[in-house]
C-alpha cells in the first residue's frame, strides 16, 4: 500500500514540476501580523478544554471563525470534527492540513492566568480537564494558517483542506472517533487529498525548532486485556484453589521477556506495559478472576503482529502450567505514523524556510503514538514536531505530555503557521 502511494506521489510531483515564486516572505509578514491573535486563540482554547468526542464549543469556535474567512465549512464530521475547504484561484493538487482539538482528563497544576478550571465526567468519574498535550496550540496554528492562506487565495494552486479533528486521545468507551472515523466517513476522499501534513507541539523541543523523521516516526499503539480465571479459595488455604494473582505475576514477567529476549530490537523498538490490574474484594480471599490491561508499542507492522501472537501464547502457556485459563484480546488504537520518504525529502526546504535551516533536525523514532497514522494510509503524509519548550530549559527537567504540570511556551507558534503555509505553496509548485 505504501509503495503504491509513493508511486502515485512521484507521478504527482512530475505533473506539478513547474517553478513558482517563493511565497515565504509574504507568509512571514502575514504571520507576524496575526501572531497576537494566534496566541489569544491558544489561550482561550487552553482555558476552555473539552474531552474527546465532546468538543462542542471548540468546534463551534473553529466553525464560526472559518466562516468569517469565507472558507467553505463542513461540521459534525466524525461527531464533532470541522472541515474547512479553501479553493485557490489556480488549478492544482488538494492538500490536507490537520490539527486535533481534544483535551485530557488531567487536572491542571500550572499557575497560568489562563489555566483550566474545567471539570467533566470521564468513565463515571468527575475529573479535571486540561490541554495537557498541546492540542490547543495545534488548533491555534491551523487557524493562523487558514487566515494567512485565505488572504492569498488568488495565488494558491489547488485546494487546501483544513482538518480539525476530534478524539485523537481516544473516543469514550463504546464510541468510535478520531482520525480512523474521519477516514471512514470520507474526509480523505471528498475532495480527494493528494498529500497531508500534521504538526505536534513538543514540550521537550526548544521553541523555534522543528524535529522530523523520515519513514516510521511514531509507534503503533495497541491496548490489550488479559483475563485470568482461577479458582477462589480462602487466603489461608491457597492449595485448595488456583490463584489468578500469582498467575498474573508470572504472565507480567513473561511479557517483558518477549521484549528483552524474543524481539529483534536492532530492527525496531518494542514496549509492553501493564497499566491496570483488577482483582479481589477482600484481603483473606483469593479471587476467582483477575483482569490486567496494558499497551503495546511497535514501530514495524510485522513486529506488531508477532508481538500479538507471542503475548497470547505466553499468557496461555503460563496459565496452563498453573492450572488457570486466560482470555486475551487486542484493540488497535493507532497504526505506525509513517512519513513518506519522498514527501519528506521534497518538503524539507519548506520547514527550513519556516524555522531556519539550523533549527530543523532529524530525530529518533518515538514510542509515543498518533492516530494521524490513519490519514497516512490514504495519501503521502508528513508529520513533524514544533518546539514548545522555553529557551535554556533542560528537556529532562520539563514536565512530560499528559501530566498536570505540562507547559508550552506559545511565543513561537509562528513556526507552525509558517510551516503549514510554506508546505501548501511549495507542494503545488
Amino acid at each position: 500500500m505504501k509503495k503504491l502511494i509513493a508511486l502515485i506521489f512521484v507521478s504527482l510531483l512530475s505533473a506539478n514540476a513547474v517553478f513558482a515564486v517563493d511565497m515565504s516572505k509574504e507568509i512571514n509578514a502575514a504571520t507576524e501580523k496575526i501572531m497576537p491573535q494566534v496566541v489569544e486563540w491558544r489561550r482561550h482554547l487552553h482555558q476552555n478544554p473539552e474531552l474527546s468526542n465532546r468538543e462542542f464549543k471548540t468546534a463551534k469556535y473553529v466553525e464560526d471563525y472559518l466562516r468569517k474567512l469565507g472558507i467553505e465549512v463542513k461540521t459534525g464530521v466524525a461527531k464533532t470534527g470541522v472541515i474547512g475547504i479553501l479553493k485557490g484561484n489556480q488549478p492544482g493538487p488538494t492538500i490536507g492540513l490537520r490539527a486535533d482539538m481534544d483535551a485530557l482528563p488531567v487536572t491542571e497544576r500550572n499557575s497560568l492566568a489562563f489555566a483550566s478550571k474545567e471539570k467533566a465526567e470521564y468513565n463515571g468519574q468527575t475529573v479535571g480537564v486540561m490541554h495537557a498535550c498541546g492540542h490547543d496550540t495545534h488548533v491555534a496554528m491551523l487557524l493562523g494558517a487558514a487566515t494567512v492562506l485565505s488572504g492569498m487565495k488568488d495565488k494558491i494552486k489547488g485546494t487546501v483542506v483544513f482538518i480539525f479533528q476530534p478524539a485523537e486521545e481516544g473516543a469514550p468507551a463504546g464510541e468510535e472517533g478520531g482520525a480512523k472515523l474521519m477516514v471512514k466517513e470520507g474526509v480523505m476522499d471528498n475532495p480527494k487529498i493528494d498529500a497531508i501534513f500534521g504538526i505536534h507541539i513538543n514540550a521537550q523541543t526548544e521553541i523555534g525548532k522543528i524535529k522530523y523523521k523520515s519513514g516510521s516516526m511514531m509507534a503503533a499503539a495497541d491496548w490489550f486485556t488479559i483475563k485470568v480465571k482461577g479458582k477462589q479459595t480462602h487466603g489461608s488455604q491457597p492449595w485448595l484453589g488456583i490463584d489468578p494473582v500469582a498467575v498474573s505475576t508470572q504472565i507480567i514477567n513473561g511479557l517483558q521477556l518477549i521484549v528483552s529476549r524474543q524481539s529483534e530490537l536492532t530492527k525496531a523498538p518494542v514496549v509492553i506495559s501493564v497499566g491496570k490490574i483488577n482483582a479481589g474484594v477482600r484481603e483473606n480471599i483469593i479471587p476467582e478472576e483477575l483482569t490486567m490491561a496494558g499497551t503495546i508499542r511497535t514501530l514495524d507492522s510485522q513486529m506488531q503482529k508477532d508481538v500479538h501472537a507471542k503475548i497470547k501464547l505466553t499468557a496461555e502457556k503460563i496459565a496452563e502450567s498453573m492450572g488457570a485459563t486466560v482470555e486475551v484480546t487486542f484493540d488497535t488504537k493507532t497504526l505506525v505514523t509513517y512519513n513518506t520518504p519522498e514527501l519528506v525529502r521534497q518538503m524539507l526546504p519548506s520547514l527550513e524556510k519556516a524555522a531556519g535551516t539550523e533549527n530543523v533536525s532529524e530525530m529518533e523514532w518515538t514510542t509515543g503514538a498518533e492516530d494521524f497514522s490513519y490519514f497516512g494510509e490514504k495519501a503521502p503524509s508528513f508529520f513533524f514536531y514544533v518546539g514548545g519548550m522555553p529557551k535554556g530549559k533542560d528537556p529532562k527537567e520539563t514536565a512530560a505530555h499528559h501530566t498536570p504540570d505540562f507547559f508550552i511556551d506559545d511565543s513561537r507558534l509562528d513556526v507552525g503557521v509558517k510551516s503549514f503555509c510554506n508546505l501548501v505553496f511549495d507542494y503545488a509548485k
